[in-house]
């Protein structure tokens, strides 16, 4: 969870958010090595004078067309592996299928027989101590941790966003449309996010909570919901 004197990512708790924050640390050296390289060159220039045959050496300018192609592919090559593993879903154990309304999310357990539920926001005068406001809701979503989770992505109305930070993911909710994306959790907790769409008015009032618990507790929890 995020608070008001944060300037970071929140605390990776998947694979892919992992990923995500090593490659952003990546980049940033390299941003950081770019920009100190052109601030030292701008001094040189202001404190020292360069001959007209060092600024037109062929030396220098095969040096400045080969070292941004480097700089690319050093960005390229990660950036295009997390593509490749977003994008890839192998055998999920389980399928999440998330629907956004105007102003709350709909959710289904394909696998289960009756287990489906309506999300909406705890008001702020029904929200017990402790609890963040505008964040929680009346009904979490409980997924099992260590386990592959595929979920289908839609909406009924207007264009929505599925986004929890801490667990990478950010997926549009598009009508008639199914968009997926998957999600591992590698350790129990609770994980906030909210609708990341101007989807309207109250866009910002479409909490998403996902509880991630281990199996014994999730095969309880769903037999429960499903009774």
């Amino acid at each position: 969870m995020a608070n008001h004197l944060q300037f970071g990512f929140q605390d990776a708790s998947s694979p892919i958010m992992e990923e995500l924050v090593e490659f952003h640390d990546h980049a940033l050296m390299i941003a950081l090595a770019i920009c100190s390289l052109v601030l030292y060159l701008l001094a040189l220039m202001l404190t020292e004078k360069l001959s007209s045959s060092t600024v037109d050496a062929q030396e220098i300018e095969l040096v400045w067309t080969i070292l941004p192609a480097i700089v690319l592919i050093l960005l390229a090559l990660p950036s295009l592996q997390i593509l490749y593993m977003m994008d890839e879903i192998n055998e999920p154990d389980l399928t999440l299928k998330a629907i956004g309304h105007q102003w709350y999310w709909t959710y289904e357990y394909t696998d289960f027989k009756d287990l489906t539920f309506d999300s909406y926001m705890t008001p702020s005068t029904e929200l017990p101590p402790g609890f963040f406001r505008l964040l929680e809701v009346d009904h979490r979503v409980v997924i099992p941790m260590e386990s592959p989770i595929r979920i289908i992505i839609t909406a009924s109305d207007v264009l929505h966003s599925w986004a929890v930070p801490s667990l990478g993911v950010k997926t549009d909710a598009i009508p008639g449309r199914l968009n997926q994306t998957s999600i591992t959790t590698t350790r129990p907790g609770i994980y906030y996010g909210q609708c990341s769409e101007i989807c309207g008015a109250n866009h910002s009032y479409m909490p998403i909570v996902v509880e991630s618990t281990p199996l014994a507790h999730f095969e309880t929890w769903s037999s429960l919901m499903s009774s």
